[in-house]
């Protein structure tokens, strides 16, 4: 085999070419503050996350909390996989359903990875973890 297909496939593996989501992708895309969290069925105190913010562009995110995290975000028809490339969750894949409406995002993630959880609830999954963004706005 050639070396350019070879180097090509590395690329690909390693992330060195950018994801495609589906042709709505760009409607993620902005900054993001959480005006809800939950964990197993618990809801969190804003001052856990008041502070907090997640920005997507395209095919990545950053949240930034006590720390940064970044890496690639795909997503398509309410799913969503995220691989952390950066950060504390650097080689962790979570998956993930995602509803916008209008400038509200809410997103539960399962972070074992191994499933999409079915429903925006955590109560009956303690590993399932519930966050409502609101889109920020002239930032």
């Amino acid at each position: 085999m050639r070396p350019h297909f070879f180097i090509s496939l590395l690329c690909l593996v390693l992330g060195c070419f950018p994801v495609k989501n589906d042709e709505h992708s760009h409607v993620l895309d902005g900054k993001w503050t959480p005006v809800k969290q939950e964990i197993g069925g618990r809801q969190l105190p804003a001052a856990v996350f008041q502070l907090q913010e997640l920005i997507i562009n395209d095919s990545t995110y950053e949240m930034r909390a006590e720390s940064v995290d970044k890496g690639v975000l795909m997503y398509k028809n309410g799913k969503m996989d995220i691989y952390g490339r950066e950060g504390v969750n650097m080689g962790k894949h979570f998956t993930a359903i995602y509803e916008l409406d209008d400038d509200r995002l809410t997103i539960c993630y399962n972070l074992q990875g191994d499933y999409y959880p079915a429903a925006f609830e955590t109560a009956s999954a303690p590993m399932h973890f519930l966050s409502v963004f609101q889109r920020i706005h002239g930032n």
